[in-house]
């Protein structure tokens, strides 16, 4: 297992070096000069062209590259354009807010949508399963902005019960969970239903029950356990979705996370901001691979890893 970990992460190091390229590549496609946005309207083309010089835009982009990758190594991911503050500073000043809607979001949505999906399996057919599955699809279907603006309108302008923005309280990261866990508790209940029906198709299955185990067992110790690897998988990646997707939520309720961070960085043409913050949502997509392929071992010890 060692071993496999990491092999694993070695892999990851040229894997990030083409992503970066990638990335480095797309931003500086982007139309607009950020020069311009950072002198503002009224500068002299003096003012502009001297901004360029400070920051090394008129440098040829593979030398901007270069000096980019030299940087990254020794962990500097440059100063922000628009703050002229370090970018790492600058994501980890906002890292804090986006991992809490994530956890609030991850509290509930996995065990509502896992629950579900496995309830809808075992009454398949019943109004249970039908039920539980209009549920799951009506969550795959409202979008997320449509969620958050019903949510603050409802719970928060007619009722007053729950605060429509910030992170000052508990109460603040509800309406933000519900936003960001309904698409993944949906998802899971469907997948977590297929797989279940899948595995009760399995000889093993209708081997226990032949032997006289008592349901219970069949559905849980047999049935559900060698369910779920399918079901961490696309819960991997739901986890890194919410940490890369969470521009809606948090533009919605003003709350400054990474999201936010990254929408106000596009608008400015924040180069180094930018590209800081799509190798991390990059990077966490690789580690958790990393994290889902060693589940599989825990949760089916038959699993091995050369």
């Amino acid at each position: 297992m060692g071993r496999y970990i990491v092999k694993r992460l070695l892999q990851t190091i040229p894997l990030m070096l083409v992503i970066s390229i990638f990335v480095f590549m797309f931003i500086h496609l982007l139309p607009g000069d950020p020069a311009r946005t950072l002198a503002g309207v009224e500068a002299t083309p003096e003012e502009v062209e001297a901004i360029r010089e400070e920051f090394g835009l008129n440098d040829p982009l593979i030398v901007q590259y270069i000096d980019y990758m030299k940087d990254l190594f020794r962990g500097d991911m440059g100063r922000s354009l628009k703050s002229n503050i370090p970018v790492t500073e600058l994501i980890l000043s906002r890292f804090k807010f986006t991992i809490q809607l994530v956890f609030a979001g991850l509290i509930w949505a996995p065990v509502v949508g896992i629950f579900i999906g496995v309830i809808c399996a075992i009454k398949r057919g019943t109004w249970i399963d039908l039920g539980g599955m209009l549920f799951a699809i009506t969550g795959l279907s409202a979008p997320g902005f449509w969620l958050g603006l019903m949510g603050i309108q409802i719970f928060s302008v007619n009722l007053g019960w729950l605060p429509s923005g910030g992170l000052d309280s508990w109460k603040s990261l509800i309406l933000p969970s519900i936003v960001m866990g309904t698409g993944i508790m949906a998802t899971l209940a469907r997948y977590s239903r297929s797989s279940m029906l899948e595995t009760l198709r399995e000889d093993y299955v209708r081997t226990a029950r032949a032997k006289g185990q008592k349901e219970s067992i069949v559905m849980f110790r047999h049935a559900f356990k060698n369910s779920l690897i399918q079901v961490v998988t696309i819960l991997g990646l739901q986890i890194g979705g919410l940490l890369s997707g969470s521009v809606i939520t948090e533009t919605i309720f003003s709350i400054p996370g990474m999201g936010r961070l990254l929408v106000d960085s596009i608008a400015y043409r924040d180069y180094p901001t930018i590209q800081g913050l799509l190798m991390i949502f990059a990077l966490q997509y690789v580690l958790i691979n990393l994290i889902v392929d060693v589940l599989y071992g825990v949760i089916n010890p038959k699993i091995r890893y050369d």
